[in-house]
């Protein structure tokens, strides 16, 4: 089970563009080097410690690549790994595996980098009810992989992009007019559109929390920026009314604090934007 985002069509789609901007004309090394007819096999080597991401796409690339290839899967996604292990084989035409190799590790190290440090906040807040959320602060063209990760390990999706959910940010309201008017206007272009999306509008401090609770009208309230006890001031002025997220300052050492003031999620851009890959590579196994 994935998401829904990331659908067959989805994931097919990237990993053609992705192959065509590796391959391009032809792979010269493999080509001038590897004879058509050979075989081998290949294992995929884990030489960090982590959680594991990116094995059912890296099984679709080896499929995308040559459909012929075998692909043996001893390690799963979302499974803790340790150096050393082997996660999977691939088997089948030698040059098919070689072609296959950069996309697969690419995505693989990057999602499984994203996963392992989304597992590592959300172990850090589990004593409390907040969710870890991801953000659109992701690689152009890779933001389904990153966001697969980050549900991979543990965290929440916020919305994918710009049209699945509508978020009135400071500079949306500020060219709006206030938050009245933004609210106001939202809801007016989702009549005249016929549409039923969740609204997120965020808020700066305790006077425009306020002003939110007087007009209503949304789904969640952010908090963003806050201090903690603004925060904390703030999820007792919502109460049940509204979810809240609290966006802006978090780090290893805030999160905890953070999520004890009591909010729905914690918006974590580092998710994707800062982090570190985790070392795998793919090596060929010799009779």
């Amino acid at each position: 089970m994935r998401p829904t985002y990331a659908s067959n069509e989805n994931l097919h789609k990237f990993i053609s563009l992705a192959l065509q901007e590796d391959i391009g004309e032809g792979d010269h090394s493999t080509l001038a080097s590897v004879p058509e007819n050979a075989t081998g096999k290949a294992r995929l080597l884990i030489k960090d410690d982590g959680i594991l991401a990116g094995v059912e796409l890296a099984e679709m690339i080896f499929k995308v690549v040559d459909e012929t290839l075998q692909v043996e899967i001893l390690i799963g996604d979302g499974s803790a790994v340790k150096k050393g292990d082997v996660g999977l084989y691939v088997s089948g035409k030698a040059r098919s595996i070689l072609q296959a190799e950069r996309l697969v590790l690419n995505c693989m190290q990057r999602m499984s980098g994203i996963a392992t440090y989304t597992r590592f906040l959300q172990q850090k807040i589990a004593h409390t009810k907040a969710k870890l959320l991801d953000t659109r602060k992701t690689t152009p063209n890779f933001r389904i992989c990153e966001k697969w990760a980050v549900w991979i390990g543990g965290g929440k999706n916020h919305r994918f992009g710009l049209y699945d959910m509508i978020m009135l940010k400071d500079n949306h309201i500020d060219y709006a007019g206030g938050i009245r008017k933004a609210i106001e206007a939202t809801h007016k272009y989702l009549q005249e559109k016929n549409l039923s999306i969740r609204i997120e509008i965020e808020t700066r401090n305790l006077q425009e929390v306020q002003e939110v609770l007087e007009v209503g009208g949304i789904d969640v309230i952010m908090l963003d920026n806050m201090s903690l006890s603004d925060m904390k001031k703030a999820v007792q002025m919502i109460g049940d009314r509204f979810q809240t997220e609290a966006s802006g300052g978090v780090n290893e050492q805030t999160i905890v604090s953070i999520a004890e003031c009591g909010v729905d999620f914690i918006s974590v851009g580092a998710l994707t934007h800062s982090v570190k890959s985790l070392d795998i590579s793919l090596k060929a196994v010799k009779d």
